[in-house]
């Protein structure tokens, strides 16, 4: 049998295991000091979750910031790609003036360009005039593979074009005007983009396409068929809207229609 003196001290100890710091703050003294390995354990754990933390923003501002340069970089090539696609009307041209020669020569002829993008929209319109009237546009037309044709491919879906010279042959006085010179960005397709990025990614796809344009190896690796130059050419004459067209096979012609009685002999306000 236990006495009533055992029993008090049993309850007294297993008191002072389950609350120790309690007992000894009683009885005077301070709580046991923490062994130094188990702080250290804890200042490595919040070291750690700070730095994954940080390594955790650090990657989320990286794809952010990846994101949006893949957007402005997507629109950017849009809207030059946009300028090179047609698959329709892509130039008008009129005779805005013949000039009788007082000598007795051939008479000039001023005609009107206006070339327009895949959308429709015109662009800045140019005039040239030549001492003959039977003019010739050089065109370099680029066919890409049939296979990007028939699922509709953004950049390689149609044919891309763009107009080098207008001429009109005449031996020895022959008459040529630059409308594209090679290797640099035409002026009528060239994008005021607000930012350098753009610009520097504008610059970056001429060179590409001059490059593939003018090289049948390299063109081939990027899905080129062929690029190729056309020279469509007609007699132009007072009264007469031409248009020129690229078909969807990528050949080039000039159609002609009379002006509408109704505009001949105005002076169309701007």
């Amino acid at each position: 049998m236990v006495s009533p003196l055992t029993s008090l001290r049993v309850l007294s100890l297993s008191k002072d295991e389950v609350e120790p710091d309690v007992a000894r703050k009683a009885a005077g003294k301070g709580p046991r000091a923490c062994p130094q390995g188990s702080i250290m354990v804890r200042r490595l754990i919040k070291i750690l979750v700070l730095v994954l933390t940080a390594l955790l923003v650090l990657a989320v501002g990286f794809v952010g910031m990846r994101f949006v340069r893949w957007r402005q970089e997507n629109e950017a090539l849009k809207q030059i790609i946009a300028r090179l696609e047609a698959d329709s009307r892509i130039a008008q041209v009129l005779v805005t003036q013949v000039r009788e020669d007082p000598q007795g020569g051939p008479a000039s002829t001023t005609i009107k360009v206006l070339e327009f993008d895949s959308q429709g929209r015109p662009l800045v319109p140019r005039y040239f005039t030549f001492s003959g009237n039977i003019i010739q546009f050089q065109s370099l037309v680029v066919r890409f593979d049939d296979s990007f044709v028939r699922r509709g491919d953004k950049l390689k879906g149609k044919s891309a074009y763009l107009f080098l010279k207008v001429f009109f042959l005449n031996g020895p006085r022959t008459e040529v005007f630059d409308m594209t010179p090679l290797r640099e960005i035409p002026e009528g397709y060239r994008i005021n983009f607000p930012t350098a990025a753009g610009d520097a990614l504008q610059q970056d796809f001429w060179d590409q396409f001059w490059k593939y344009a003018l090289d049948p190896a390299a063109s081939r690796r990027v899905g080129i068929k062929n690029a190729q130059i056309e020279a469509p050419g007609t007699k132009f004459i007072p009264g007469i809207l031409y248009t020129i067209k690229i078909e969807h096979d990528g050949g080039m012609r000039i159609d002609g229609e009379p002006i509408p009685e109704i505009l001949k002999g105005e002076r169309i306000a701007p």
